[in-house]
């Protein structure tokens, strides 16, 4: 588990769903939360996300819900989303990042910057990952700002790469290095 004084990541699984109060199975429901990714494209039925949950392999993906911590009220801590490291190729000690922030109470705040930044941790010091990238809608200015933040490069463009809301948009791609990663921290002042 990895914490800071405003969130905690604790693993996304069935047990998890199980003991939590959630909103995951309704904020793909949402055209806020899909506006910008491609969860809404399809929506799922209860019975499509029981299988769903029943096929997240810790081979292909690693997959953290982000809670934030709501001080003395209980529940103490409310789930808003959740980040995964997946898609893993061990030989190029590289992954693919996602996140997903289900509640838009909690937008704008710093919480996705700090869950991704807590979840390159673990790809980056307990997974020895030397390569983490991902993609965003170029519509997704709030995504494209964190990466900035926590010093991802943006690698290139995919042209007309994904169809949101009616029209082609294209997707920004970025990547961090391991040593880029180390670097960035050092520099901030802090340790990774």
């Amino acid at each position: 588990m990895y914490e800071t004084d405003r969130i905690k990541l604790v693993p996304f699984n069935r047990e998890f769903l199980e003991n939590e109060v959630t909103g995951y199975k309704r904020w793909f429901l949402n055209p806020l939360v899909t506006a910008q990714n491609s969860h809404g494209l399809f929506p799922k039925s209860e019975a499509e996300y029981e299988m769903f949950l029943e096929s997240i392999d810790i081979a292909e993906a690693i997959v953290f819900a982000i809670l934030v911590k709501q001080g003395d009220e209980i529940p103490a801590y409310v789930h808003i989303g959740n980040v995964s490291l997946q898609g893993f190729n061990w030989i190029y000690r590289s992954a693919e990042f996602a996140v997903v922030l289900g509640e838009p109470d909690f937008w704008g705040k710093g919480y996705c910057t700090e869950a991704t930044e807590l979840l390159l941790k673990h790809g980056f010091g307990k997974l020895n990952l030397h390569r983490i990238w991902s993609g965003t809608a170029s519509t997704n200015v709030g995504m494209q700002r964190v990466f900035d933040k926590l010093g991802f490069q943006e690698e290139g463009i995919f042209n007309d790469g994904m169809f949101l809301n009616g029209r082609y948009v294209d997707i920004c791609c970025y990547y961090l290095l391991d040593w880029q990663w180390s670097d960035f921290f050092q520099k901030k002042g802090r340790v990774n």
